[in-house]
């Protein structure tokens, strides 16, 4: 499958979900580097925007991401990755998920 990177500048955003659940955890970004260390290894990796580098999620917390299924969009320039939760939560803050301040 063809992703296009060229469209973001290299980057793509990458929407996390519980396989189980379908709740959305997070939102991050992926180049190729990023999704060739994911698909090689099992575990999700992201590029850092502000650290401008690669990490895998979970490398210092211990809560990792499992791949399950990787989708591309309609466009192919953004994807989404089913995963198992392999610790408590993902938000840096301790909630399980990012999206957890409602707007409206």
């Amino acid at each position: 499958m063809k992703i296009n990177f060229e469209k973001s500048n290299g980057l793509i955003p990458a929407v996390i979900q519980d396989y189980k659940s379908n709740e959305v955890l997070m939102l991050g970004y992926i180049n190729k580097e990023a999704l060739q260390e994911t698909l090689k290894t099992g575990l999700v990796y992201f590029w850092s925007r502000s650290r401008r580098k690669l990490w895998m999620k979970g490398e210092t917390s211990g809560n990792k991401l499992k791949v399950k299924n990787i989708f591309v969009d309609c466009d192919k320039d953004a994807i989404l990755i089913k995963v198992e939760l392999v610790g408590k939560n993902v938000c840096h803050t301790g909630n399980k998920a990012c999206f957890y301040q409602e707007v409206i």
